[in-house]
């Protein structure tokens, strides 16, 4: 059974910086990713990576965010520098496995100005 479990959100001042971290169990995962959420607004695409090593970020976050793995504990991380008071929403860390994606609980950001 795949279960994700994110770490590492709080409160911080804009400009500062967070690091989430999601450890994943059940089984690898060739993408994963990070997304989050503000109320009202639908989930939306933050960074992902492949097994690889491949990246894309959303244009929002390019520069700023750095998104990571570890294969070996099989562990997603997301470096948030610069943050900024928009950058506040619920981060959620989602894989694809069997055809089907699996969510997170997610981990509350706020920025605050």
């Amino acid at each position: 059974q795949v279960q994700l479990v994110e770490s590492g959100g709080g409160l911080v001042q804009a400009g500062g910086s967070l690091r989430l971290s999601c450890a994943a169990s059940g089984s690898t995962f060739s993408i994963m990713g990070w997304y989050r959420q503000t109320p009202g607004k639908q989930r939306g695409l933050v960074a992902t990576i492949t097994r690889g090593g491949s990246i894309y970020y959303a244009d929002s976050v390019k520069g700023r965010f750095s998104i990571s793995r570890d294969n070996a504990k099989n562990t997603l991380y997301l470096q948030m520098n610069s943050l900024k008071p928009e950058d506040t929403a619920v981060y959620y860390c989602k894989v694809l496995w069997g055809g089907v994606d699996y969510w997170g609980q997610g981990t509350q950001v706020t920025v605050s100005s």
